[in-house]
């Protein structure tokens, strides 16, 4: 892995591909250690299995060479499209973070909750200084609901819902996986996906990295590093 190109590639689009990041046997363990979940289970990072891969010595090098030394996974949820949960997801950016506890601070917001947890929506100045990483469990090709992304987008900030067609116009991309790959993503670049054409499993953990504390007293709902 070429870690200099996978460093440009990010900064100039927002999202790269990281081949075989996890070994057929690694895939195997998760798939049957994770069986239980639903679509779209949270709270991943109170799962032993989750967090070894979240925290490998590989997956820590890759993280920190892209936001920081010293970075923590905060958030990890689980996605599966079936053919009883087969959504669509329309064009956005990923804003929500997952706090300890709800203070009014300036810049943030709305807050909500989410399976018991607390979520506010974050400022540009935090979401340039994160990264998420979706491990796929099965094979992602253009059939199966794949992430649709448009590269270079998250460079703007945070983009405005009205304004969103208007960065539509460029070229979008398809974010095909096999099993074992993984997706490195910008939180701000927008991001896509459509029901799958074939439902049967489209398993992704997706981990969410910050390097940095939150101001004004905020604090991570997890932190695992």
């Amino acid at each position: 892995m070429n870690l200099p190109r996978l460093v440009d590639t990010m900064e100039q689009r927002g999202v790269a591909l990281v081949a075989s990041l996890l070994s057929p046997k690694d895939v195997a363990a998760l798939k049957w250690n994770l069986r239980e979940c639903g679509f779209g289970t949270r709270d991943l990072l109170t799962r032993e299995s989750v967090c070894r891969i979240a925290t490998s010595p590989h997956v820590k090098t890759l993280i920190e060479r892209l936001i920081g030394r010293g970075a923590f996974a905060v958030r990890a949820i689980w996605f599966d499209k079936t053919e009883d949960a087969n959504w669509k997801v329309v064009w956005h950016q990923d804003r929500a973070i997952a706090v300890a506890a709800r203070l009014e601070a300036n810049d943030f917001g709305p807050w909500s909750t989410k399976q018991g947890v607390q979520h506010t929506l974050a400022p540009a100045a935090i979401l340039e200084g994160m990264v998420s990483l979706r491990i796929h469990l099965d094979t992602c090709d253009t059939d199966n609901a794949p992430l649709r992304v448009i590269p270079g987008s998250h460079r703007f900030g945070v983009i405005a819902e009205n304004d969103i067609a208007v960065h539509r116009r460029q070229q979008e991309t398809e974010c095909t996986a096999e099993a074992g790959d993984a997706i490195l993503m910008r939180p701000l670049l927008l991001h896509a996906s459509s029901p799958s054409k074939k439902p049967g499993h489209r398993r992704v953990i997706h981990i969410e990295y910050a390097a940095h504390n939150l101001p004004n007293g905020l604090e991570w709902h997890a932190r695992v590093s």
